[in-house]
């Protein structure tokens, strides 16, 4: 068994296509559109995982709000410590929201943590 996918609902589908294929070189399927739903998605394909990430929108979505429980980020391994602090200054440089690190965890991963263009967590980490 594995995880074919993870959706995530997002307001502009295409910015946060273009963030994900340009900072995590993601592959876009054609974009999805169900104009009786008011819904369209692209799925995102990652070199060297099977797991997919798939960008939903519709609009005027109807939020619920859940404070502390749901999905809490997305974690992208890089290849080294090099990468994970390149990628980390890339961010700062094009004025991504930074958060932590880069640093070696407790449990002893090397992270560091940023958001998307919608607020999303991610950490990049090896």
């Amino acid at each position: 068994m594995r995880i074919e996918h993870i959706a995530l609902w997002v307001d502009d589908i295409e910015n946060m296509r273009r963030f994900y294929e340009i900072y995590f070189d993601a592959q876009s399927n054609a974009k999805y559109e169900n104009e009786k739903k008011q819904f369209e998605s692209y799925f995102l394909t990652f070199r060297g995982s099977r797991c997919r990430l798939e960008l939903m929108h519709r609009p005027k979505l109807e939020r619920n709000p859940r404070e502390a429980t749901g999905y809490a980020h997305l974690a992208f391994s890089l290849e080294s410590k090099q990468a994970v602090d390149a990628l980390t200054e890339r961010f700062q440089l094009d004025g991504y929201t930074h958060m932590d690190g880069p640093r070696t965890t407790g449990d002893g991963y090397y992270e560091s943590v940023i958001l998307d263009p919608e607020g999303n967590i991610i950490e990049l980490t090896i």
